[in-house]
């Protein structure tokens, strides 16, 4: 249970630290190859608070390990991401999450 990491592209070395802020992108798939939302497709990078909550817990934990550059997939599990609750009628309740995901930068 939790995150797992497969790396497509390494990164230059510089990795988050718990409370910075991070620029991402990434597209988001249920189990079944169903995307339900994508930074790539809005062309617009996400950025977010790394490891304070703000996100789901597969990627705060996920994005601590990346370095910038780094492009990998997260493979999330029901309980690091929206749990029995599901999230906005897009992903139902108890599914595994597929992101594939950038790290663009650290600010």
């Amino acid at each position: 249970m939790g995150v797992t990491k497969e790396t497509i592209r390494p990164g230059n070395g510089q990795r988050p630290k718990r409370g910075d802020t991070v620029q991402v992108h990434y597209t988001g798939t249920l189990s079944d190859g169903t995307v339900f939302d994508s930074s790539f497709k809005r062309q617009r990078p996400f950025t977010f608070t790394v490891g304070i909550g703000q996100v789901i817990r597969g990627w705060d934990e996920g994005f601590l390990t990346m370095e910038v550059g780094e492009k990998a997939i997260l493979k999330i599990t029901s309980d690091y991401a929206y749990g029995p609750s599901g999230a906005g009628g897009v992903i139902p309740p108890n599914a595994d999450l597929n992101f594939e995901v950038e790290l663009l930068s650290i600010n």
